[in-house]
């Protein structure tokens, strides 16, 4: 049986592999290769919590090919130099692939695939990530969509639901590649060496398995009363499949099909959610100076605030003494991860209140986030601060102590993630300010709520005047 490279990315599943699924159905026996090559993703490398959940998924792939008689072997350094002499020494000459869309790296990969199809390798990438491709979701002027609505209606016509594919239960086993390394190695490698990220395995199962567990609890619970329960930070209301589905560990038509099976009241408005994800790819793929720049011009002049590393401390520890802020901000420090109600809050809080640029907050969600996406971080992240496609308008200033009293109305959220704030009523953890000092140990506020409110808008209309 002929051979062929299968070269894993941000797809570490087996299920709904569309990749691996067509090297079978060609009768070529799939080689899987991972290529670390974090200097190829340029300016936005994977960050810290990012490669913390990789060794684990990485493993967990390797584990699954190996039930199945094969095994995922490391590759290192540059794609474009590493595949191309891999290929020439193995003899190998198909290589499939699935898409990433980071602008560097579809640079990077249309330059390897044409060099390679001049080398007379069968070199070829497919969809496997999306509900459907950037570029086939265009207004009917054939531009891209800048508003949600219009491109969700576009995307549900454009959608066809694909059919699930199961694993295969057999693979024929690799031969060594030139190169090559065991997967155990780079785990290790990527794996934090002072074990930080302990708190994170609490939480979270990576790889395939992992997602597949995810889902199913997703389904039997919150996906009921997710319309409703999804923005409240104190219960289990989302599905928490976000870090699955950038690392590829279940395909997203896998999670649609399973929503829309389910029948439960809340499944449209979660599939809305999967269209904001593709939205976030599709502006990525169309404006790909977005991750650095505003999508808006027009805040090219914004007056930010000068960087203040104090304050950007404060907020990146979970010290700013703004209670649902905090309680965000250790989420994430303990778990990797933070619901997105209160990623909506603690950014309006940076980007408002304290004018500082959202490229900020951006980098520290890069760093910290297991789910760390590029297209949706960015896009979360000019959302907010009122900057980006579709984005709440720059005056919408998010009152923290208001938005905590609806969402977090006992305090019990604030309560787990500050226990400086536990022993207060429930009703003062929101400002505990309000009413006496903080306790003792606690910070108070580092901005003036009014103060900083007033002072954001008073800058929106300096640009106005411009």
């Amino acid at each position: 049986m002929d051979r062929a490279l299968l070269w894993f990315r941000d797809d570490l599943r087996l299920d709904d592999h569309p990749a691996l699924q067509e090297l079978l159905r060609l009768g070529l026996a799939p080689v899987p290769v991972y290529v670390h090559d974090p200097e190829g993703e340029g300016a936005w490398a994977p960050g810290a919590a990012s490669n913390a959940w990789r060794a684990r998924s990485l493993l967990a792939l390797d584990a699954a090919l190996r039930a199945r008689g094969s095994r995922l072997q490391v590759l290192h350094g540059p794609a474009q130099e590493v595949l191309p002499r891999v290929l020439a020494a193995s003899g190998i000459r198909v290589l499939r692939w699935h898409r990433r869309y980071e602008p560097a790296l579809q640079a990077r990969d249309a330059a390897l695939k044409q060099a390679l199809r001049g080398a007379g390798i069968d070199a070829q990438s497919r969809n496997g990530a999306l509900l459907a491709e950037p570029w086939d979701v265009r207004t009917q002027a054939g531009e891209p969509y800048r508003v949600f609505t219009p491109f969700w209606r576009a995307l549900q016509a454009a959608w066809r639901w694909p059919a699930l594919q199961p694993a295969p239960d057999a693979l024929p086993p690799p031969p060594d590649l030139p190169e090559a390394q065991p997967v155990q190695a780079l785990a290790r490698a990527l794996a934090p060496a002072r074990g930080w990220d302990a708190g994170f395995w609490q939480a979270w199962t990576p790889g395939e398995a992992g997602a597949q567990a995810a889902l199913a609890r997703f389904l039997q619970g919150a996906l009921a009363d997710y319309a409703q329960a999804r923005d409240f930070p104190d219960r289990p209301g989302t599905s928490r499949l976000s870090p699955h589905l950038h690392f590829g560990e279940i395909a997203p038509w896998r999670v649609a099909h399973a929503v829309r099976a389910a029948a439960a009241g809340g499944g449209e408005a979660y599939l809305r959610e999967l269209g904001w994800r593709e939205f976030g790819y599709h502006l990525l793929h169309h404006f790909p100076h977005t991750p650095e720049a505003n999508f808006n011009p027009r805040f090219d002049a914004f007056p930010w605030a000068a960087d203040a590393p104090a304050l950007l401390r404060a907020w990146q520890r979970g010290r700013t003494g703004i209670p649902i802020v905090d309680a965000g901000m250790r989420e994430l420090w303990h778990t990797g991860w933070m619901h997105n109600r209160v990623r909506m809050i603690a950014g309006s809080l940076l980007t408002k209140h304290l004018r500082q640029h959202w490229r900020h907050g951006a980098r520290w969600f890069w760093d910290t986030l297991v789910d760390a996406d590029l297209a949706n971080n960015t896009l979360g992240w000019q959302w907010v601060a009122g900057t980006g496609a579709d984005a709440a308008p720059y005056h919408r200033v998010f009152n923290p102590v208001l938005q905590a009293q609806r969402f977090d109305p006992d305090g019990a959220y604030i309560a787990r993630w500050v226990p400086e704030l536990a022993g207060l009523p429930p009703a003062r953890r929101h400002a505990p300010w309000e009413g006496g000092a903080p306790p003792r140990g606690y910070p108070a506020p580092i901005v003036d709520l009014a103060r900083g409110r007033a002072e954001a808008l008073a800058a929106l209309e300096a640009i106005r005047r411009g």
